[in-house]
């Protein structure tokens, strides 16, 4: 045998496949539901979306100006890896006016990729293996696949259309153990519009200091709230040091495709996730900050505007699930609708379905957002009137012909 065919029988044969070098936490995640079931929308014409979590205003034309600005003048630079001092300290005052929160801007702050960085941040940065995270539900989807990432467990909390999807102080002393950690709190609610109140959240609080829990609490939907204003979990009495304080710019200044975001915390905790963000991302774009900054600063006005836009189309689709002969609560936060469509007799999943196929009109099926969403349909009213009107009249025809069945 020659060396040249010696070396080349040494050369071993690769016996694994390529998904066998995958990270077995990352091979059990499922993918994402919405986005499994909005591919099946992309292949179809006409459709009435009533799925993303977006709103459909453009960025008003003064922020975008800012951020084109920041360009013009050389700024691309990076900045603080907790972002920009003059942003944090604008972040920290538009808390205080609006939310009566403190926070001190060099310590207690970190501007993220999002709302979704930050949560992110805040896992890792406290998550040890065997850690359990309490998730009410239905919620937002990402919360248990970054838990089981982080190296914990996530532990779903059943929330009811009958207590207005509330978390409650019974349901949540059933779900702790010795070894609960977190508590992930989303309100106003990622998919169902409800919100909790001062007098909603003091067991909640009680709770939280008797088993000596860490809150994070996911406040992106904060300035979307109708008929009351929201209150922060942070504000309340001994809450502030134990709270992670996660909310951004996505949903209520119409930036969602800047992805900026923020988190504020106990600066211990705030330095831990600093060093993760130092590591993975750097820091957040430079352009968004300034169009950020700029909202902050002269955008509030025109937040309002869209609030009360929403509220107008809110009170349209909760009206027009009723008269479709469809039960809803009436969400009081964010921009969902969750109507019950157990009355059908279908699953969430096949109601979707068949109104998509037959009515061309696109929600989400409950049942991706976890425990208690098994019967629901999430409709999004961040879309026109006029489109609004549509397929409330397409659903309503949807479902008259489901009961002549």
């Amino acid at each position: 045998m020659t060396n040249e065919a010696s070396q080349q029988s040494s050369v071993p044969v690769r016996t694994r496949q390529m998904s066998d070098f995958l990270n077995p936490l990352v091979r059990e995640i499922k993918p994402s539901g919405i986005r499994r079931f909005f591919d099946l929308v992309s292949t179809r014409k006409d459709v009435i979306t009533l799925g993303v979590g977006e709103p459909d205003f453009v960025t008003p034309r003064h922020v975008r100006e800012a951020a084109i600005m920041s360009l013009d003048r050389g700024k691309t630079q990076y900045t603080s890896n907790a972002g920009m001092p003059e942003l944090r300290e604008a972040i920290c005052n538009y808390l205080y006016n609006s939310f009566q929160l403190q926070y001190d801007a060099a310590n207690e702050v970190i501007v993220t990729i999002g709302g979704s960085e930050a949560i992110d941040l805040a896992l890792r940065a406290i998550i040890s293996p065997g850690d359990e995270v309490l998730v009410p539900e239905p919620s937002y989807i990402p919360y248990a696949p970054i838990t089981t990432l982080s190296g914990g467990t996530a532990v779903g909390i059943e929330t009811f259309a009958k207590d207005k999807f509330k978390l409650t102080e019974e349901s949540l002393r059933k779900a702790i153990t010795p070894r609960s950690k977190v508590l992930i709190l989303s309100y106003p609610s990622n998919p169902t519009g409800g919100i909790m109140t001062y007098e909603d959240w003091l067991p909640i609080a009680k709770i939280v200091e008797e088993h000596d829990l860490i809150v994070i609490s996911d406040e992106i939907y904060a300035e979307l709230t109708y008929g009351m204003k929201h209150v922060s979990f942070s504000s309340l009495p001994g809450m502030k040091d134990r709270t992670i304080l996660v909310s951004g710019f996505s949903k209520a200044f119409a930036m969602t495709g800047w992805r900026l975001g923020y988190v504020c915390g106990h600066p211990d905790i705030i330095a831990a996730m600093l060093k993760i963000h130092q590591y993975t991302v750097m820091c957040a774009p430079t352009m968004a900050q300034y169009a950020a900054l700029e909202a902050l600063t002269y955008g509030l006005e025109e937040k309002d505007r869209m609030v009360e836009s929403y509220n107008q189309r809110r009170r349209l689709v909760v009206q027009g699930l009723h008269d479709a002969g469809l039960e809803c609560h009436e969400p009081q936060g964010a921009f969902y609708a969750f109507p019950s469509i157990k009355s059908t007799g279908l699953t969430s999943e096949q109601f979707a379905q068949r109104l998509l196929e037959e009515a061309n009109v696109a929600a989400v099926p409950g049942d991706v957002f976890g425990l208690g969403g098994e019967g629901f349909l999430r409709c999004s009213y961040a879309t026109s009137v006029a489109n609004l009107t549509e397929a409330i009249d397409r659903i309503g025809q949807f479902v008259y012909k489901l009961k002549q069945q």
